[in-house]
């Protein structure tokens, strides 16, 4: 009695969300998950949304699918990402493997070449819900050394850009900025330190946000850490280039060494240019949001300013940089089934992950975070139905508008791949901020690009 009582509510929501959203287009068929499996199955799914206000979202997600799917039930488990690949090791070893896991695009590359996720069952899943659906960029930082096959299938993503004052770049009749000559011609066009106005924001500290900013400036020059060998090739022509361009674009910051916490000016009305993620967005729509921005607090030269309800409409975000190439810069979200062997579980979480991408649940799991979840499939970033986030931040923003700040995911780029291999030194350079200190050096030391490469170089080695 029970479990027809929650089939019958499951199934009233569902209508209910479709009614409301207006849904025409489908990710995938809904009606598809509503299968019987071939006797009693259940597999644990391992989520790296470990806040319990997620958890009992992705459970009550859960919940709806075994209405539809009784004779499968899923067991949710927690697992820190930092901790996932010393628990999945451990679990390989004791043949506990789940049936299905949560992570960051890099480490599933990484999980699969150490052979401990099915390649063949991921890939069905992407062939079943239809390449071409979703974002280049978003598949291909999943996909293995042979072209046309997954390590695992990815869900969702932030994207990072240059969001612009469209309405300056307008009444000044400049380009957007999407190619390095632009974004330069702009930078020294609005860069009035005299009147406390700077042209762009790119980080100067030694810290994250700096190798941020710079990975995919060096990426729309085609320059890599390393190449498909593992062989470090940092100090190449390419990647002197982009550094030697990224001190060009100091010039034109707020002076010191500067973080994203100089996003401040931009949200005061003193700068052109900054590069961000996603997860900007709800402080250029939402008032309560902005307010840490807006004070004079964080910054001296900064008096503080009332917030601003048209610079949301005045932004735009230019997702793909490009020079010799396109770039993208993020990061992606991604489902992968590990290889236990056991058909019956991989037949359930293939099942499941379908289900995942079915627009209403789809939506569900991406309205947790607004912003720092974006589809990444195509038809979604453009639905009513997502577009009416519970915040309401999207509205500020449109379908026109997302799209394109969404957009980023067809081209983005990573050091830590290449050509389908994980490159896990990548990761450690990445940890000990050596370009960062590398651009310290450069912008707020004076020391010359050569010598700062050579000395970022070296240090690449010791920790290699």
């Amino acid at each position: 009695m029970k479990k027809c009582i929650v089939l019958f509510t499951v199934m009233l929501l569902l209508t209910t969300f479709v009614w409301a959203g207006g849904q025409g287009e489908a990710a995938v068929e809904e009606d598809a998950t509503a299968v019987e499996a071939e006797g009693p199955v259940s597999i644990d799914f391992w989520t790296t949304q470990t806040q319990s206000d997620r958890m009992a979202t992705i459970q009550v997600l859960i919940d709806t699918f075994e209405a539809l799917n009784p004779n499968i039930s899923i067991n949710l488990v927690a697992v820190d990402e930092n901790e996932l690949a010393t628990q999945l090791n451990t679990a390989a070893a004791a043949g506990t493997l789940p049936g299905m896991i949560e992570s960051a695009a890099e480490n599933a590359v990484a999980f699969g070449s150490e052979g401990l996720l099915n390649e063949q069952a991921i890939t069905k899943v992407v062939n079943d819900i239809g390449k071409e659906k979703f974002y280049a960029g978003a598949l291909r930082l999943n996909e293995t050394a042979s072209k046309g096959s997954y390590y695992a299938v990815p869900f969702h993503g932030w994207v990072q850009g240059l969001w612009y004052r469209a309405d300056w770049f307008e009444e000044a009749g400049l380009n957007p900025p999407s190619t390095w000559e632009d974004i330069k011609k702009a930078a020294e066009y609005f860069y009035q330190p005299d009147e406390n106005q700077y042209g762009i924001l790119v980080g100067t500290k030694a810290e994250a946000y700096a190798e941020q900013c710079f990975t995919q400036i060096a990426m729309a020059n085609g320059a890599q850490l390393f190449d498909a060998d593992g062989n470090l090739i940092f100090n190449s022509p390419e990647m002197k280039e982009a550094v030697e361009y990224y001190a060009e674009l100091a010039e034109f910051t707020p002076p010191g060494p500067q973080s994203w916490r100089a996003r401040d000016y931009y949200l005061q009305g003193k700068m052109a240019m900054f590069f961000y993620s996603t997860y900007i967005m709800d402080d250029l729509a939402l008032e309560e949001n902005a307010a840490d921005s807006l004070s004079s607090e964080n910054f001296s030269d900064l008096e503080g300013k009332s917030f601003d309800p048209q610079l949301v409409q005045n932004t735009r975000l230019a997702a793909t940089i490009s020079n010799t190439q396109d770039a993208g810069y993020g990061t992606i979200v991604s489902f992968g089934i590990p290889a236990h062997g056991d058909q019956q579980k991989i037949d359930a979480a293939q099942r499941f992950i379908k289900y995942l991408f079915t627009p209403n649940a789809y939506i569900t799991w991406l309205h947790m975070a607004p912003g720092g979840m974006n589809p990444v499939l195509k038809d979604i970033a453009t639905n009513a139905r997502f577009q009416n986030d519970p915040k309401g931040i999207f509205q500020h923003y449109g379908a026109e508008k997302m799209a394109e700040i969404i957009q980023g995911l067809d081209a983005i780029e990573t050091f830590s791949i290449v050509e389908g291999k994980r490159m896990a030194d990548a990761s450690t350079i990445y940890s000990k901020q050596i370009i960062p200190q590398m651009i310290y050096k450069i912008t707020q030391q004076g020391m010359s690009v050569k010598k700062a490469m050579e000395w970022a170089e070296n240090e690449m080695r010791k920790v290699m």
